[in-house]
């Protein structure tokens, strides 16, 4: 019986033997691993079809050749003639990588779905279709709850997210910062704004905030990549991301910002928010915005590494702020005191600046965090 080169993939014409577990003259037996196949989408161990002698080896380890090429000869006794060897999730037609993931996944037998592709190759959709008709104690490894197509919207923020990693160089960096002086002010005020405006008073408009305040110092954040160039914006409009109820995601615009204090901004991100929960944005609120913001922190996350909204070169998560153990170092020396502290995740187009700049901008947004008597914002 000779043993030929299988095919791996509807697309993929030639694999590489990457190493024989026997050499000639070994028996084999049915089902024995025989060779290890690789080829640029996938590499599986292929076992033996017959029980026999291994005869000869045709090709050896290294060696790339064409789907159906001869790989080895065994001796099975019998008058078989060409097998390609059985490789895992093969079906009778070949499958697409997709639809054997799918199939691994959830541990289907191929021979019983009915192909709607040309000569009866098993689709992807056709594999959806059979798991909805099966009862979920049927499932060998994980039942199927429900498949749940995507939303316009959704289907908008995938591809926008997927352009984007696409687009830019993305790097990360984060800086701790103390909020205490925030805290404070928050502490003095939030009842009485909570009672006066019907909405809390969270850190969100204080980092906003100081953003409109550093990003004059580093320009090159508040800009746009177009072509081969960075074009910088002289209005700091903030996009600002909003959680649809966990329907979607939308990143309406707050303009202008720079001369704001905290209540204003405060007002107008609790306004914009609230437009876009009711489906009430109109198209002025979605555009120009020339820097992001999106804010984690009521969830309690630690970091997190956010996407970058084209075409801006940069965006900054607030995360969870947690009472900690915190170093304070003045006059009098260093000490230890639980601060509230948090994290601010700041992700920017390496396309467009260096991580010294972003560094620097974090260090400046820290120091206007933590030094900036935020109470004297709600005077008059």
């Amino acid at each position: 019986m000779d043993v030929i080169m299988p095919q791996l993939g509807e697309t993929v014409e030639e694999g590489t033997v990457a190493a024989w577990h026997k050499k000639e003259g070994d028996k084999v037996a049915i089902d024995e691993l025989l060779v290890d196949i690789e080829t640029d989408k996938v590499a599986t161990e292929v076992p033996s079809l017959v029980a026999g002698t291994l005869v000869k080896i045709l090709v050896g380890s290294g060696q790339t050749v064409r789907v159906g090429t001869t790989l080895a000869i065994i001796d099975s006794g019998d008058s078989a003639g060409a097998v390609a060897p059985r490789v895992p999730s093969a079906s009778a037609a070949p499958l697409s990588p997709a639809v054997r993931k799918l199939v691994a996944d959830h541990g289907v037998d191929v021979a019983r779905i009915k192909g709607s592709g040309r000569d009866g190759r098993v689709k992807r959709d056709d594999v959806l279709s059979y798991l909805q008709k099966q009862p979920a104690t049927t499932a060998t490894t994980r039942a199927v709850a429900e498949i749940v197509p995507f939303s316009t919207l959704r289907k908008r923020i995938a591809e926008h997210m997927v352009r984007s990693k696409a687009t830019s160089a993305h790097v990360l960096q984060a800086v701790e910062v103390d909020f205490s002086g925030v805290d404070a002010a928050r502490g003095a005020l939030k009842k009485a704004w909570k009672q006066r405006e019907n909405t809390s008073l969270t850190y969100l408009p204080f980092v906003a905030r100081a953003v409109a305040l550093a990003l004059p110092e580093y320009p090159h954040l508040n800009a746009h990549v177009t072509g081969d160039s960075l074009t910088v914006y002289r209005s700091i409009n903030l996009s600002i991301a909003v959680d649809l109820d966990r329907d979607g995601l939308l990143a309406p615009v707050i303009k202008n910002v720079a001369s704001l204090q905290v209540p204003d901004i405060a007002r107008l991100i609790a306004r914009i928010a609230e437009r876009a929960r009711s489906n009430a944005l109109k198209p002025d609120d979605m555009t120009e915005g020339t820097y992001s913001l999106t804010n984690n922190g009521s969830f309690g996350t630690f970091i997190t590494a956010p996407v970058i909204n084209q075409p801006q070169v940069a965006i900054l998560s607030i995360d969870g702020v947690h009472r900690r153990p915190w170093v304070v170092t003045d006059e009098k020396g260093e000490r230890i005191e639980v601060r509230p502290v948090g994290v601010l995740a700041h992700s920017f187009d390496h396309r467009a600046l260096d991580g010294a700049y972003s560094a620097a901008y974090l260090r400046r947004l820290k120091q206007i965090i933590e030094s900036r008597e935020w109470a004297d914002e709600f005077l008059g």
